[in-house]
C-alpha cells in the first residue's frame, strides 16, 4: 500500500475532514489534497505528526513513506532497480 493511500484510509476511517489534518501539517487544504492523491510528497515531519493524529505507529506510516521515495527515485530504471535495490538492501543490513 501507497503512503497516501495508507493516511486517506485512516483519514476515512476517523471521518475527519481534510482540512484539519491541514490545519495540524500547518499546510492549506488544497496542498494536504495534493499529498493525499500523490501529487505531492509529505516532509518527513509532517509524517510524525500525521501519524499522531490518524493514530498509527509512527514506524509503519514512515516505512510506507520512505518506500514511496524508494520507488520513485528507482522506477524508471526498470532494468536494474531491483538488483540495485537489493545491494542497497544488503548493504544497509552490513551497516546495522
Amino acid at each position: 500500500m501507497r503512503f497516501e493511500n495508507k493516511i486517506k484510509e485512516l483519514r476515512i476511517q476517523l471521518q475527519m475532514p481534510q482540512r484539519k489534518l491541514a490545519a495540524a501539517l500547518d499546510i492549506d487544504t488544497a496542498t494536504y489534497c495534493k499529498i493525499e492523491k500523490g501529487e505531492r510528497r509529505a516532509r518527513r515531519e509532517q509524517v510524525a505528526i500525521l501519524s499522531q493524529i490518524l493514530n498509527i505507529d509512527e514506524n509503519s506510516l514512515l516505512t510506507l513513506w520512505l518506500a514511496d521515495k524508494v520507488t520513485d527515485m528507482v522506477a524508471s530504471e526498470h532494468e536494474v532497480a531491483s538488483s540495485a535495490l537489493s545491494i542497497a538492501a544488503e548493504t544497509i543490513k552490513k551497516s546495522v
